[in-house]
């Protein structure tokens, strides 16, 4: 087979790599992806789908297409309950509810299986000439020089300028680039079941009513989870939990586990069970000259709060958007590398401040707080557990305030720790506004650079787009032409990024608009 040439190979065809594919293909970046499994796994992971991520799926032009893939009802709720020690317990309480949320999206959570969300994302490469995507074919080497890397596979060599790994925890693209990656203390061995139970649902149906998925907390578990979710409504379930290390397909007693968790006998017809190990990864870089990874390649956890699958989706549209930059010409020389810079820190305090918090914060409650030994103590603690139960979505509000490409506040970090805000504030994500000339603000923006401002922006307006024709850097101008209509937002003019992060606002002081675009992109 002859050498394929393109301008970007992405290893690893799951819904990471299919995401960059999309955006890059809409930006007609020539675009291979490369997918050693020849037919999707029918296993549920990755459901629950964030407002952000369904705001990339809207760009993408899938959105609609994911929300007719759901196998839940219409309307039914992608929110969990928090046990302790069983499911059919005095306690437990509703948890993590990311509608609580919702107002500072433009789109609306969602919850469907892996499988479903991939084949949506294949079916629009379908739509998209720059992109080829080849499934069965495995990569097996990678070498890179100045000008092009080139990944060896079974099918034959494919030359590109840059290659992403999108290709999982046990990534080869991050092996044969010589990243290395960070491991956390947290490893436990995990079994994955997937099952058919009508009874199951007819249990907890009766007892939450509406609910997607359920966590059990027990007292031996030293903090880790006990997790049971839907595939669908009537009989579809997956189940996580800890397991001995020694444990086998033969040896586990599955119908015990699976009782002891609900708290009640219930008959199960088994699909699939298997082993995976819980780890807290991230690589020391996303990056080694021409060679990138995303997603789990980059990161990997256990799936505690969701954040696996949409935290690697939003690596795909911070990356994307500026290989486009650096192909199109207006990307400047520390574009690139601003991808490593502003996306491992969102992902070291998600691990931190989040799936380790979890687990350490599960761990120190099970040691201080027992009901068989003080029941009053126990009852108190755990009504604080219910009040604060929506902190880790309330709390989760990725940001780039450290990142150089971003106005941010003097000393500012990058993080997954933030507020929910409508004011604009400079490295934060593009909240939702309703404009008179532009009711559908996020279909207004543009896909590259917009400008969103007042009717009292005065001269600087026509000043950013002379700045950005000079440039080459593609810019979308959004005008109010009502007094005080961007008052939500606390300014007459925001500069916002092709992924909706604001880079820019007006905050009074005087600025040379061809500072601001330069800086804002590298």
């Amino acid at each position: 087979m002859a050498m394929s040439q393109s301008q970007v190979v992405v290893v690893g065809g799951g819904p990471v790599g299919l995401g960059l594919a999309i955006e890059l293909g809409q930006r007609e970046i020539s675009t291979v992806v490369i997918e050693k499994e020849a037919s999707l796994h029918e296993i549920p992971k990755g459901q629950n789908l964030t407002q952000r991520t369904m705001e990339h799926f809207r760009s993408w032009e899938v959105e609609s297409r994911i929300r007719a893939a759901r196998v839940m009802p219409p309307g039914y709720p992608a929110a969990g309950i928090n046990a302790y020690g069983n499911l059919m317990s005095q306690y437990a309480h509703p948890w993590f509810r990311r509608s609580k949320v919702g107002q500072y999206y433009f789109d609306a959570n969602e919850r469907l299986p892996q499988y479903s969300t991939e084949a949506v994302l294949q079916e629009r490469l379908g739509d998209l000439p720059a992109v080829t995507h080849l499934r069965g074919t495995e990569a097996r080497t990678i070498r890179q020089d100045d000008t092009k890397v080139v990944v060896s596979t079974d099918a034959g060599e494919f030359e590109a300028d840059y290659l992403v790994g999108c290709d999982g925890s046990r990534s080869i693209v991050r092996e044969e680039s010589g990243i290395a990656e960070e491991r956390s203390k947290h490893e436990r061995k995990m079994v994955l079941l997937v099952f058919r139970s009508r009874r199951l649902h007819a249990l907890l149906e009766e007892r939450f009513g509406e609910a997607a998925f359920f966590n059990v907390l027990h007292p031996d578990l030293e903090g880790y989870w006990r997790f049971l979710g839907r595939v669908d409504v009537g009989e579809g379930w997956f189940f996580h939990a800890p397991v001995p290390p020694d444990a086998t397909v033969e040896s586990l007693d599955y119908q015990a586990l699976l009782s002891a968790t609900v708290g009640a006998d219930f008959e199960v017809d088994l699909d699939y069970i298997g082993f995976w190990d819980l780890r807290i990864a991230v690589a020391e870089t996303y990056q080694s000259d021409r060679v990138f990874i995303a997603g789990d390649a980059a990161h990997s956890h256990p799936p505690y709060g969701g954040y696996g699958i949409n935290t690697g989706l939003e690596d795909a549209r911070n990356l994307g958007w500026k290989l486009a930059a650096e192909f199109q010409g207006w990307g400047g020389s520390k574009l690139l590398e601003s991808y490593t810079g502003e996306r491992r820190p969102v992902f070291v305090s998600t691990a931190r401040d989040f799936i380790e918090k979890f687990i350490e914060e599960d761990r120190e409650f099970i040691e201080n707080h027992n009901p068989d030994l003080d029941r009053a103590d126990f009852d108190a603690a755990w009504e604080q557990r219910r009040a604060d139960s929506n902190a880790g979505v309330s709390g989760f509000a990725p940001h780039y305030e450290g990142s150089p490409l971003v106005d941010g506040p003097p000393g500012g970090s990058s993080s997954a720790v933030g507020s929910h805000v409508f004011a604009a504030q400079p490295g934060h994500h593009l909240a939702p506004s309703s404009i008179a000339s532009s009711p559908d603000l996020f279909g207004a923006l543009g896909a590259g650079f917009s400008l969103i401002a007042s009717n009292t922006a005065g001269a600087g307006v026509d000043l950013f787009r002379k700045s950005a024709q000079e440039l080459g850097i593609p810019l979308a101008i959004v005008r109010s032409d009502v007094d005080g209509e961007l008052a939500g937002y606390g300014t007459d003019l925001i500069l916002v990024r092709p992924d909706h992060f604001i880079s820019w606002v007006d905050d009074g002081s005087s600025f040379e608009t061809r500072e601001v675009l330069t800086k804002s992109t590298g």
